[in-house]
């Protein structure tokens, strides 16, 4: 199959610096000029609808914690393409050493957890045998825009 590969961080600008985005700003500054709250944020994802669960996806692929890096499929395209979401969060065994006071989701693990999405895209097909195993041949051309950090949502396609 042909799998379309963009990966993209649904989250503010990565701001570098040796102890954290906010150093040199005073908290007003890092407030949004208009205070929304909940319902509203809520809002922007409701008419987004999830076709495959994480227990679906556990139900089609082997993968099992703590390398099942796709947590919902909210588009699915049979046999062509998806739309999957992985959640970062600060708990996630990596973060120990990738990097230490500047947590980071890995490059390859992105990749792997595209590769987990493709695996979901061929085994939920119509035809499909029940325990058949997608395996992942490689990726050329990837490139990243910038980090992925705990508390940003992977969105996969």
């Amino acid at each position: 199959l042909a799998i379309l590969a963009s990966l993209l961080a649904a989250t503010s600008a990565f701001v570098p610096s040796p102890t954290g985005p906010s150093m040199g700003r005073s908290p007003s500054t890092l407030l949004r000029a208009e205070f929304k709250g909940a319902e509203a944020i809520s809002g922007l994802t409701k008419d987004v609808e999830t076709v495959f669960t994480v227990e679906d996806i556990a139900a089609a692929i082997p993968h099992r914690y703590p390398f099942a890096l796709v947590d919902k499929v909210i588009e699915y395209e049979a046999g062509k393409r998806a739309v999957g979401v992985k959640s970062i969060s600060n708990n996630e065994p990596q973060f120990t050493g990738h990097f230490p006071g500047k947590p980071i989701f890995p490059g390859v693990m992105q990749v792997e957890a595209l590769a987990q999405l493709a695996g979901v895209v061929a085994l939920k097909m119509d035809g499909v045998e029940e325990g058949s195993l997608f395996l992942f041949g490689g990726v050329d051309g990837v490139k990243w825009k910038k980090p992925v950090v705990p508390g940003d949502q992977l969105v996969m396609e």
